[in-house]
Parts: C-alpha cells; sequence; structure tokens
C-alpha cells in the first residue's frame, strides 16, 4: 500500500503530475482567494464576551457614555515648563477636533475653551507636562486609529515650528509630543507585528538556507526544502484569508508571524527526515524510483504521525477561552498539515524528478556505482570508517552504559527544570515593548509627572439602590489607590453611580492587578453594610487594570485545561502509533522533562543574564504546546527507525544503529527549528523574545540531550518491556556479536 502511494506521487510518470498540481493549487487559490495578510484583524477581542472587566465596560458605555470610550492621551511635555506658546499649541488642536471632529471620535475635553489659569492648574505640579485626552468609540478599527493619530500629528505639526513628535522627551529646550494611552499602545503594537513580518520572513529564509548549505554543501538540496515550503505557504496563506474572510477564523499578525517560523523551522524538517532516508537509499539502490519508493515506506509513517502530533496539538487551543490563544489553532494547525502534505507528495515528486542530481557535488551512489566510477577515473575506492563517526559512538554508547546516561541526563535537566520554580510572571503590556516606543516614551513621560495611574484609570460602578453608600472613602484606603473621584450618577439610571479609581503605581502591573478583588471587596462590603442584598454582585469594575487581571484568569484557566488536554492527545495517537503503553509513557515523560528544563534554562538567561524581572504570562502555554509537539516529533522519528530495526536484529543493536542512522538528520532538523525560532529572540517584542529563546532553547535539548541520549538509553533499560503491552519476538542478543 505504501509502495503504491510513493509511486502515485512520484513514479515515473506521475511525478509531473504532481508538481503540476501544486502548482495549479497555488496558482488558483492565489489569484481566486485573499491573502491572509490581507484579512488581519488586530483589535479582535481577547476576552469572552461574560468576562467582568467586559460586561463592566459594556455597563459603563451604556450609563456612563461621557466615560466610555478608548483615550489617546496626547501627551504634552517640555523639561524647562510648558510655555504659552505650548499652551496656546494645545488650544488651537482643541478646537481643532471639536471644528472637525475625527471618525470614530468621542468626547472631548474643550481645552480651548477654559481659561489660562485653569488649563494651567491641568499641567503636572511643576509645570513640564500636559496630558490631552481623545476618546474614541469602542472597537474602532486600529487602522482607522492610525489614520486618526496620523491626522492628529498633522494638525500639530502644521502649527509648530518643527516636529514635536521626533523631539527627544528628554530635551531641555523643545516642546516633545507622544501619543500614548490605550489608542497609542494599540496602534505601536500593530506596527511592530507588521514590521515584524518582513523581518521574519526574510531572516528566516536565509538562516534556513545558510544551515542547508552548510549542513549539505548541496546548492539544490537547500533550495529544496524552502520551496515545499513557499508552496505549502501559497496554499496555506488564501485558504486562511478565505476563512478569516467568511468569519470562520481570526487571524492578527502575531499568528502570521509565528506561523511563519513554524512553517519554515517544522516544514524543513519533515522535508529533511524524507531526504536524508532518500539519500541513504541511494546509496542501496541502482535505480533512483526503487530508492525513492523505499524512502518513502521507511519515513512516511513517521513523517505522517510527526505531523499529526504537531496538527493535533496545536488544535488543542481551540479550547482556550483566552482569544490570543485561541485564533492561533486554525492557522498553525492548517499550516502544517498542508506541509506534511507537502513533503509526503511534492517533495519526493521534486526529488524523483532531479534525482541524484539534488546532492550534487557529493552525489550517493551504490558501491558498485562508486566502483565503476573509480575504475572509469582510474582512482582506487576510499574505506571510510564509519565507527570513527559520532552517531556510531553514542549509539554505542547508550547500549553499554544505559544507567550512566539515564541517570547523568535525568540530573542535568532537573538541575535546570528547578530553575522554573523561581519563574515570576507579568501581564504588563507596557513592560514588553521597547523603551523607545512613542507610546511607552509616552508613559514614562506621564508616570514622571503624574501619578502613574493616570494612564489608564479604573471605573467602579455600584448600584446604591437610591441608598446612601460610602463608596469613594473605603477606595481610597486599599494599597495602591492614588486618588478617587467624586461619584457620578447615571442619568439613565440614578440607581448607578461611577467612580474613577487612580493607582500610583502603572496600571498594567502586577501589583495594580492584585488591587481588583480588593477593589470588589470593599465596594461590595461598602454596599452590604448600607443593607444592599447580594452586594457582589451589583459591582462592576472596567478599564485596562481589570482587563489585565480578566487576561491574567483566563490565561491561568487555559494553562490548566490545553496542557492536560494536549498530553492526552499526544499520548492517544502515541498509543496507536507504537502499541506500547511504556513506550508511550517515557516518550511523554522525557519531553515534559526536557519542556521544564527550558523554561529553567530560559529564566536562568532571561532573568540572570538578560536582566528581565519576569517573564510574559502567556510564554508558559506557548512554549509548552509547541515543545511538546515538536519535541515528540523528533522521539517518533528515532524510535521509529528502532522499532524498524528490531525486526532484523537484536534490539541493542537496533538501538544502537537507530541513534546512529537519525542522529545527522535529527541533529540538521534541530539547529535549523531551534535557528528559526531564535530568529523570534531578535525582534523588539519581548513576548516573542522570550518565547523564541524558551522554544529554540528546548529544541536543542531535545535534540542534544533527550533524543540521541535519554530516550535510546531508557529503551535499552527496558529491553522487550519497553513494547509492553505488545508482544514481540526479539532476536536474540547472541546474534549480534554472530
Amino acid at each position: 500500500m505504501i509502495e503504491k502511494l510513493g509511486a502515485a506521487f512520484a513514479g515515473r510518470r506521475t511525478r509531473w503530475i504532481t508538481l503540476g498540481v501544486w502548482i495549479i493549487a497555488v496558482v488558483v487559490l492565489t489569484f481566486t482567494l485573499p491573502a491572509v495578510g490581507d484579512k488581519e484583524k488586530n483589535n479582535a477581542p481577547n476576552l469572552e464576551s461574560n468576562s467582568p472587566s467586559v460586561v463592566a465596560d459594556g455597563l459603563i458605555k451604556q450609563y456612563f457614555p461621557n466615560s466610555s470610550g478608548v483615550p489617546a492621551l496626547i501627551v504634552w511635555h517640555r523639561e524647562s515648563g510648558l510655555t504659552e506658546e505650548d499652551f496656546s499649541l494645545i488650544q488651537q488642536l482643541s478646537k481643532g477636533l471639536a471644528d472637525s471632529p475625527l471618525k470614530a471620535q468621542g468626547k472631548l475635553i474643550p481645552l480651548h475653551q477654559l481659561p489660562a489659569p485653569a488649563l494651567l492648574q491641568m499641567a503636572s505640579e511643576d509645570g513640564t507636562t500636559l496630558v490631552q485626552p481623545i476618546l474614541f468609540e469602542e472597537a474602532t478599527e486600529t487602522e482607522l486609529l492610525k489614520e486618526n493619530v496620523e491626522a492628529i500629528k498633522g494638525m500639530v505639526i502644521e502649527a509648530s515650528d518643527g516636529d514635536p513628535f521626533t523631539v527627544a522627551t528628554d530635551s531641555s529646550s523643545e516642546l516633545s509630543v507622544r501619543v500614548s494611552g490605550p489608542v497609542g499602545i494599540s496602534i505601536d503594537a500593530t506596527e511592530l507585528f507588521q514590521n515584524a513580518d518582513f523581518v521574519l520572513l526574510m531572516a528566516t529564509v536565509i538562516i534556513v538556507l545558510v544551515l542547508l548549505l552548510l549542513i549539505y554543501r548541496s546548492p539544490i538540496l537547500a533550495i529544496i526544502p524552502l520551496v515545499g515550503v513557499g508552496f505549502a505557504y501559497g496554499v496555506t496563506s488564501p485558504l486562511l484569508g478565505w476563512m478569516a474572510g467568511e468569519g470562520w477564523i481570526t487571524v492578527d499578525s502575531q499568528a502570521i508571524a509565528i506561523m511563519t517560523v513554524l512553517l519554515f523551522g517544522a516544514g524543513t524538517d519533515y522535508c529533511l527526515f524524507f531526504i536524508t532516508r532518500f539519500r541513504r537509499e541511494l546509496t542501496l539502490e541502482n535505480n533512483r524510483f526503487s530508492a525513492l519508493i523505499n524512502a518513502f515506506k521507511g519515513s512516511s509513517g513517521a513523517i505522517a504521525m510527526s505531523g499529526f502530533t504537531v496538527v493535533i496539538s496545536l488544535f488543542a487551543l481551540l479550547a482556550a477561552k483566552y482569544g490570543a490563544f485561541e485564533r492561533f489553532a486554525v492557522p498553525f494547525s492548517l499550516s502544517i498539515l498542508i506541509m506534511m502534505i507537502a513533503s509526503l507528495t511534492l517533495v519526493p515528486a521534486l526529488m524523483s524528478i532531479i534525482g541524484r542530481a539534488s546532492f550534487f557535488p557529493f552525489i550517493p551512489r551504490t558501491v558498485e556505482m562508486e566502483k565503476l566510477r573509480n575504475t572509469k577515473r582510474g582512482k582506487t575506492s576510499k574505506y571510510r570508517d564509519e565507527k570513527k563517526k559520532l552517531g556510531p559512538k553514542i549509539g554505542n554508547l547508550v547500549v553499554t552504559k544505559p544507567w550512566l546516561v539515564v541517570i547523568s541526563s535525568i540530573m542535568l535537566l532537573g538541575l535546570l527544570a528547578s530553575f522554573s520554580t523561581g519563574i515570576k510572571y507579568t501581564y504588563d503590556l507596557l513592560s514588553s515593548f521597547p523603551e523607545d516606543m512613542p507610546s511607552r516614551e509616552g508613559f514614562d513621560v506621564i508616570a514622571g509627572a503624574y501619578t502613574p495611574g493616570e494612564l489608564a484609570p479604573i471605573t467602579i460602578v455600584v448600584r446604591t439602590e437610591g441608598k446612601k453608600v460610602d463608596v469613594g472613602s473605603k477606595l481610597s484606603d486599599i494599597t495602591h489607590v492614588n486618588n478617587v473621584s467624586e461619584p457620578k450618577v447615571s442619568e439613565s439610571d440614578p440607581m448607578l453611580t461611577s467612580y474613577s479609581v487612580v493607582l500610583d503605581t502603572n496600571p498594567y502591573s502586577e501589583e495594580a492587578m492584585d488591587t481588583i478583588p480588593l477593589l470588589r471587596s470593599v465596594s461590595s462590603k461598602a454596599l452590604a453594610e448600607a443593607g444592599i442584598v447580594e452586594a457582589d454582585e451589583k459591582v462592576w469594575i472596567g478599564g485596562q487594570t481589570a482587563t489585565q487581571f480578566d487576561t491574567k484568569e483566563l490565561t491561568i484557566r487555559d494553562n490548566f485545561v490545553i496542557i492536560p488536554l494536549v498530553i492526552a492527545l499526544i499520548t492517544i495517537l502515541l498509543l496507536v502509533y507504537l502499541r506500547s503503553v511504556v513506550a508511550t509513557l517515557y516518550l511523554i515523560g522525557t519531553v515534559l522533562l526536557s519542556y521544564v528544563a527550558a523554561l529553567g534554562l530560559g529564566w536562568i538567561i532571561l532573568h540572570y543574564v538578560m536582566g528581565f524581572d519576569a517573564i510574559q504570562g502567556s510564554i508558559p502555554l506557548y512554549a509548552f504546546v509547541f515543545l511538546i509537539a515538536l519535541g515528540e516529533d523528533y522521539n517518533i522519528f528515532m524510535i521509529s527507525s528502532i522499532w524498524q530495526k528490531r525486526k532484523q536484529m537484536p534490539l541493542r543493536q537496533a538501538i544502537s544503529e537507530g541513534v546512529s542512522e537519525t542522529g545527522g538528520v535529527i541533529t540538521s532538523a534541530g539547529l535549523i527549528l531551534a535557528a528559526t525560532f531564535a530568529v523570534l529572540a531578535s525582534l523588539p517584542i519581548q513576548v516573542l523574545l522570550q518565547f523564541g529563546l524558551i522554544t529554540a532553547l528546548g529544541v536543542l535539548l531535545d535534540t542534544f540531550i533527550v533524543r540521541p541520549f535519554l530516550v535510546p538509553a531508557i529503551t535499552s533499560l527496558l529491553g522487550k518491556n519497553a513494547f509492553w503491552p505488545s508482544k514481540v519476538e526479539l532476536i536474540a542478543e547472541s546474534k549480534q556479536e554472530q
């Protein structure tokens, strides 16, 4: 059956048909469906509609419309103090926006109508800074917000002598202006990811090409995997664009950026799994078509199983409730599925067309072909001592000293894993951005001149039932609360009262999020003391800090749901493929240990070397899904080789030769995959830097410790028990010596 599939895709006659089908598919899809990049939606909600902060924001929008909206904070700053000309410029902008409102512009504070003393009072105590809030309607598209901000910049620049948006914020003689707040942060974040797309694509292509050239020293062979990835992307992009256009999925810049890296890294691995097997078969078969069918037979099962493992693991993200996680599921799993199909159809067809010339100048030949070639050239064949290679030495070590290998590997991984217990997590959005990003510079100015919480005040709404409730004074006593506004009663529902709470700390920080439960508890207690029943259900807290708190809660929930789900799904796949409970357990266990060790090693580098105080709270789940799936890829490919060989030779010899045979390709694949993820670490976005570094480290640990040492050594120790409950008749070890 497998031989027929190989012939169907890459036979003497069908290889051109396979290539033609892929070309037609890419051309038709490209010209009939939109590219995924055209359907990006970077302001898609991450929280569920029933999340407390979402419900509160909806309530605020409905009953306190003057307080609702997404604010852009225009930060005016002059180190030596704002001048009359600066205040005049501020009022000019206010008048311009009042006379000609921007699209989706909400309530505007009429600064142009205020007398000079009142305007001066709005500035910071030292007179260096004034924050001008401009509200925009909820759910306004990021592109429209960007257009509005550009319009604001144009108005300011036109009325100024220069461009205050490019003036350094620490300039002592010039006026600097920055756009911060949720609007500024959203725009800057989107631009960072949009710029990252091209940088990632170019860097990934270059690094994969260079590594392939260094490893295989063949220009044609280096291009073939990239061609396969290119065709896979050419099919994946329009399909995802179509699905997004139909409203079935939502895609954003971050998902597309990481999908590109995943496609090149994992896709190249699958191509190499087949190419390496084909090259070996070419040294055994004179006929390249027979060699190709044998290579397909020997590698297709492992490639398909590896691909399905990654697809299922990534698809499990659909169980996430946090939008950023859930949006990764379909793009990632579909791209890997199509790449797996390409590696089993398109790549074999290309190899069949090019043949042995694919490996030029180091063309693989059979012994007979090599002898004939040397005879014609008047040369003698050179004997290559395979025992001098590193692969056979490692293979021999894991079967002769398995206890030493297992104990050493577990001790090393365990030591690294122990550092993961000290990891601190943050959900601070601003801290993940570059320090020179305009919205972050604006926040730093606000934090220095005002209370940091002014960047994003918290709004608390309570239902008083017409009773007199002293909520404000009780809120003021809470730690990190700087000030509480006077209560505002809703015009449409007098039973509802709102308070604006400004914290004395970064509103995106862990300390700020910790105040949300306290604010809720104190408000509920105040209502209860006033005799209001079911007080807990009559308090709503909105704002960016409340949103961050709900983000943290959903992230923790998703960790507890998705991590066990992925483990369960991979366990089922391994049981079906290997038919061995024991092997499944230690394959899962070793990758889990490697994952925790990667977190620990990542924390050592990020915290003790690079100086990070914490890592983003989403990193553990991102890293887990990728590492558990990609790590099992290498285990599956290596263990498949052992499983096949133990039918023709003693188990210890099968382990030794399996390690030796797969060592080169898995090492190459691991280096390429780690390098592609490491590209993420070069970007000025902390969440991608941290994710890329930890994932790359995890891949390297799997490549150089788990796959070549730990797994085969455990298999050697267990012997035939590794196959339990399958009943396998093993060839006697004594035959190994014959």
